[in-house]
């Protein structure tokens, strides 16, 4: 029986880890795939917008060699303070089903032999993030293996007809890596243009790449079937077919909502955002503790790491004086 079972091992799972490890509480962090798994499926030459000092946990200083830290220089990070605080994180184990109630909480795993472990807790934290499920673009042929929903480096499509669906940062740096290394890009999007939110070093870049045609574009468009060596697009001029070897259908994240739901987690019906205390981040299942992106429900702009890490204090403080009382 642990104090505390979390769910998830990103960042934000780290930092509730070395929270309640501080306040001397047994907790297992429980996670599908590698610690910090989004992190590691981030684009390879990835930087991040933010500073070193944004991105710290557990008061453990972070040094880039430059002003801004990349994806590697994170991995590394984080896996350090994991073993400086020697955190008990089962890797590559997927949570099930959470059931029981507060101070008795059975957690129903599947590991990576497929044999299903079951865990005891006083309570649970739930800090699954976003990344791991890619919103869809639900049109016929989505599920050909050329179509991705993850971008990682550019080498393996040099020479290819590459079609970007989006126009946020992961799909502009995609289409501009892109052309870089030789593949014929074109990208498509239901708006006017790239869009406002594209950090301000790339959004002129890649603007450019399509004013003089290197980047094909088409906006107020929408991708309506994807076939073996083409995608059918629906543009202003009307319906064009496109020769295409692959497909990144870069059109954002969401959180898990179907295994909140599931948990017991009640959902406001407009924004998905769960039900909180603002105090101390328990849901409305007692017991049951929400961190990370996953507070902000569909506005997952709201929550990065910069600001997420600071859950695992609020939740610690809180599970321990329950714990204790």
């Amino acid at each position: 029986m642990y104090d505390a079972i979390v769910v998830g091992a990103g960042p934000t799972g780290l930092a509730c880890g070395i929270e309640l490890k501080k306040r001397g509480c047994s907790a297992l962090l429980i996670e599908k795939g590698c610690v910090v798994n989004s992190i590691y499926h981030y684009p390879t030459n990835m930087v991040f917008f933010t500073t070193p000092e944004l991105l710290e946990i557990g008061d453990i200083p972070m040094t880039s060699l430059n002003e801004k830290p990349n994806r590697t220089e994170a991995l590394k990070y984080y896996r350090r303070v994991a073993d400086h605080f020697g955190l008990n994180v089962h890797q590559y184990e997927k949570v099930e089903r959470i059931g029981g109630a507060d101070n008795a909480f059975e957690v129903e795993t599947t590991d990576r032999d497929g044999r299903q472990q079951v865990y005891g807790a006083k309570k649970i934290v739930l800090a699954t993030g976003y990344y791991d499920v890619a919103n869809r673009l639900n049109v016929p042929g989505e599920d050909l293996a050329k179509v991705l929903h993850y971008y990682k480096e550019p080498h393996p499509y040099y020479n290819q007809d590459v079609i970007v669906v989006g126009a946020k940062n992961s799909a502009a740096i995609a289409a501009l890596e892109l052309n870089w290394t030789g593949a014929r890009v074109t990208l498509i999007h239901r708006g006017p243009g790239i869009h406002h939110h594209v950090k301000y070093w790339i959004k002129p870049n890649i603007e450019n790449r399509i004013k003089n045609g290197e980047i094909k574009a088409h906006f107020h468009s929408r991708v309506t079937e994807i076939c073996k060596d083409s995608v059918s697009v629906e543009t202003p001029q009307g319906l064009v077919s496109l020769p295409n070897d692959f497909v990144f259908a870069l059109v954002g994240y969401r959180p898990d909502l179907e295994f909140l739901s599931a948990t017991g987690i009640r959902l406001e019906p407009e924004s998905l955002r769960p039900r909180t205390n603002p105090e101390t981040l328990e849901s409305e299942r007692d017991g049951v503790y929400l961190a990370g992106v996953i507070v902000a429900g569909m506005h997952t702009n709201e929550v990065f790491i910069e600001n997420g890490r600071f859950h695992g204090l609020k939740i610690a403080e809180s599970i321990a004086a329950r714990i204790r009382a």
